[in-house]
């Protein structure tokens, strides 16, 4: 069981951490996105501001749901790890690669 769920974790945490990297490049371009989004003077009369605004403003709050969403994701995932590891930490309490096991993965929580 202990192999199985660690390998899992860590498949899981590492797919985890791809995705959140993934979602994070539109955060990291904001003054970038908003640069070519706000018309410079001689743009003002080809576009539309305030709908392009309203673009950008729109995919950063659905890119930052999208992120709540696998972060709280994550969290129930490992918390139900923990959970089982508790209760198998109680059925063998001398078993010392349970207690790491389990405190690494309350760690992550």
């Amino acid at each position: 069981f202990l192999r199985d769920t660690s390998k899992f974790l860590l498949f899981f945490f590492l797919l985890m951490q791809e995705l959140l990297r993934v979602m994070r490049t539109i955060d990291d371009r904001i003054v970038h996105e908003l640069n070519t989004t706000i018309p410079t003077a001689s743009f003002v009369e080809k576009i539309d501001a305030s709908q392009t605004c309203k673009e950008l403003y729109q995919s950063l709050m659905d890119a930052h749901t999208s992120r709540e969403r696998i972060i709280k994701n994550c969290i129930a995932q490992t918390s139900s790890v923990v959970k089982t590891l508790r209760e198998e930490r109680e059925k063998a309490q001398d078993d010392v690669a349970l207690l790491k096991q389990l405190r690494k993965e309350q760690t992550k929580v």
